[in-house]
Parts: C-alpha cells; sequence; structure tokens
C-alpha cells in the first residue's frame, strides 16, 4: 500500500477540494532507462537509410519539449540495441544537465543518460505529471551541496515523493500549464527572431572592412563612408574602486557601476562621495557609452541608463564631433567578436583604452544618415527588450504558479 499522507497546495482552481496523495516515485511509475550499443564512437550506429531521431541529453530543450531536430539520428543496426519511446511519454536526464524534461513530441530512440517514464500505476495526466518531476528535481537541488544534482540512480529515484490530486484536476493543471508553456515558446521564439533580423542588419547596414558603402541604406543618403579611428571622435577614460573594507567609502548614494551593469537601471553596490574622492572612480552620466575591458563581460557595449560611478573594468565614451552614439554602439556590438578574436588570446585576458581608442571605426560623414541609422537600431533594440521583458515576466509568473499550485 502506499505511505499516504495528505495535503493541499496554496493556489487551487475552484470546485477542487480534495486533499492531494503524496507517495513514492516508484509506488506511481514504471520506468527504465534508455541504452545505446558501445563505443558511442562507431560511425555504424548513425545516420543512414532508415535512421530514427536520437535522444540525448542535449536533445531535451525548454519547456517542457525537445529540439525540433535531435543532433545525432540512429542507425537501423543500433536501432535494436536501444530502447523505442513514442510520441507523448515523459523523459528526464539523469547525468549532465540533471532533471531537464520533456515529453516527447515524435517518436524517437532514447540513450541511457535519460530516464523514460513508460507507464503508471494510478491515473496520471502526461503534463501534470512532467511538471511533478520537474519540480521534484528542483527541489532536489535546493537539498543538494552546491545547488547541483552530481547524479541519481534508478534506486534512489524509487525513493523520492511526488503528490498528486484527482485525475480531473491534474488534467486542468496540465492544460493550465501547457498553454503557459506555449505563449512562453511564442514570445521567446518572436525574441530569437527579432535577435537575428538584428544580426543581419547589422552586416546589411554597416560597410565591410573592404567595403565604403553599405549594402543597404536608407534613401537620399549617397557617398563613402568614413574611416575614423574612435579615438580621433570620441572622449574617453576609466574608472576605479575605492579601498574595500573602508565602511565610509560604501552605502552612500552615487551608483557604483560595474563591467556586468552597463545596461543596467540599477546597481548592486553604492559608494559615498568620500568613496569618489578618495578613489579614480569617475562619474557617468545618463547617455554615456559603457565599454567593458576585463574578464567575462569584455567587449560588451551599452548606453548608461543612470548618472553614477564607475569602475577600471569600465571605459566611458563620449563622442567628442556630435557623431551619434546609438551608430558608435551598434558598431561596436557589431564588431565585438572581431575585437575579442584578436586583441585576446583565447578570449582570456583584458581589452585597454588604448586598443578601443585605437579600433578603426566605419561611419557616415553625413550626420542625419548617423541619425536614422542610430534611431533605426534604437528603435529595434527598445522592441526587442519589449519582447525580452514580457519573456521575462512570463517565466517568472510561471515560477510563482508552479510554487503556489503544486505541493
Amino acid at each position: 500500500m502506499r505511505d499516504e499522507m495528505k495535503k493541499v497546495p496554496r493556489l487551487r482552481f475552484r470546485g477542487f477540494s480534495e486533499d492531494w496523495e503524496l507517495c513514492k516515485l516508484g509506488q506511481v511509475a514504471n520506468y527504465r532507462r534508455g541504452s545505446f550499443p558501445q563505443p558511442y564512437g562507431n560511425k555504424e550506429w548513425y545516420d543512414g537509410e532508415n535512421s530514427m531521431p536520437f535522444v540525448q541529453v542535449v536533445d531535451v530543450g525548454d519547456n517542457l519539449r525537445l529540439v525540433e531536430d535531435t543532433k545525432q539520428k540512429i542507425s537501423e543496426l543500433a536501432q535494436p540495441k536501444s530502447v523505442f519511446v513514442k510520441e507523448g511519454k515523459v523523459v528526464v536526464t539523469l547525468q549532465g544537465s540533471i532533471g531537464r524534461v520533456a515529453i516527447t513530441q515524435y517518436p524517437a530512440y532514447v540513450d541511457r543518460t535519460l530516464l523514460i517514464f513508460e507507464s503508471y500505476k494510478a491515473e496520471m495526466d502526461e503534463y501534470y505529471f512532467a511538471y511533478v518531476i520537474q519540480q521534484l528535481f528542483e527541489y532536489e537541488k535546493t537539498r543538494a551541496p552546491g545547488g547541483t544534482i552530481k547524479t541519481v540512480t534508478k534506486e534512489a529515484l524509487s525513493d523520492f515523493t511526488i503528490s498528486f490530486p484527482s485525475i480531473e484536476e491534474q488534467k486542468k493543471l496540465g492544460k493550465f500549464f501547457e498553454q503557459l508553456d506555449d505563449t512562453i515558446t511564442l514570445h521567446q521564439r518572436k525574441s530569437d527572431q527579432l535577435k537575428e533580423l538584428k544580426k543581419a542588419y547589422l552586416q546589411l547596414m554597416f560597410p565591410t572592412k573592404e567595403e565604403r558603402v553599405p549594402k543597404l541604406r536608407f534613401a537620399a543618403f549617397e557617398g563613402e563612408w568614413a574611416h575614423r579611428k574612435l579615438g580621433e571622435i570620441t572622449e574617453s577614460f576609466s574608472g576605479g574602486t575605492p579601498t574595500a573594507g573602508k565602511s565610509e567609502y560604501y552605502g552612500g548614494d552615487i551608483p557604483f557601476i560595474r563591467s556586468g551593469e552597463i545596461s543596467s537601471d540599477s546597481t548592486e553596490l553604492f559608494i559615498t562621495e568620500n568613496g569618489l574622492n578618495s578613489s579614480s572612480a569617475k562619474m557617468v552620466k545618463v547617455g554615456d557609452i559603457l565599454y567593458a575591458l576585463y574578464g567575462a563581460t569584455s567587449g560588451e557595449v551599452g548606453i548608461s541608463k543612470i548618472t553614477g560611478a564607475i569602475n577600471q573594468a569600465i571605459l566611458a565614451i563620449r563622442p567628442s564631433k556630435n557623431d551619434n552614439s546609438y551608430l558608435i554602439i551598434q558598431w561596436l556590438r557589431k564588431q565585438k567578436n572581431t575585437i575579442i578574436s584578436t586583441y585576446l588570446q583565447g578570449g582570456q585576458g583584458n581589452l585597454s583604452s588604448s586598443i578601443v581608442k585605437n579600433l578603426i571605426i566605419m561611419l557616415p560623414q553625413n550626420k542625419e544618415e548617423q541619425e536614422k541609422v542610430g534611431m533605426f537600431f534604437k528603435q529595434l533594440d527598445n522592441i526587442i527588450t519589449l519582447h525580452q521583458n514580457k519573456l521575462e515576466q512570463l517565466k517568472d509568473l510561471k515560477t510563482s504558479y508552479l510554487q503556489n499550485m503544486f505541493i
């Protein structure tokens, strides 16, 4: 018999009042690991006539879905040595990114790094069950050292405790979260499309190194674009950090902008006037270009949304000849990978103000054309930000619902 307890979630659909059941996972579901012939490197196990999708950890995407096209296809020869799974089955990753869950949206063979839920010993809605398993692993992560589950055995899974209501309430919950995930997926797809569109426009609306005019241009503008050293058309400076540990330098009213916050409207740290005056920290104003010089954010660029102080990891850039800030920002973004690969060994190390000042930028000589190009990308960035904000709101909403509508 099940080891039963009675509980209810904090938030619930109308019409449901019965207690939920709690029991061990092994008492509710039948499951097994996938399989694949060894060694993995044998080319005979992949592709060819009658090959099928082969699901590995990398193929488990977001919002309970597999990727549209699996990284590998399993050959007809290898198929009898693997495990076939029909459409509509719950799978969960047991290695690598442990705890990623999907409901298969196409027939496939499944690798040994995933667990397959084949059937249930109680009435169970697949979507509801998938969310339960997802939440279960999230909970287990909070209990694991460092918040990371290192490994999960089939036997350990049997002792995991899950909760479930009547099948009618399960279906309501499953449908609700399925629709929410579909909405999130649509916004994610739109956001991704806009980002790809922007990449395409950056390639078309800025000349290459060998070109003097862009491939795509606003009407009524002609003439070659100019090559200029960035330092010739801008003024720039970096900041510093007040001495750590001196309480009189921190906790004031001045936002202290670090390289991970160059596009943010808030900062984690604040410094005092004393901290500003006793260090190399420098003040920037709204609209200044902020360029990250150090560490993982090297080459990132933003426009300051606040008045605050910067540290030594940021270069503040101000146009000195009335050139358009947004055009300069977009050019720096377009060139980021080239700058990193040219000046940083293996992506490691730091950029410097002298490197940035000596970058050769291409820009229209006509200030009106600069304004047009800059405004075009500013508006496109605003649209992308709106979609990204909506996406984050939906994800936060889903997290809140999951925490309140499940036990």
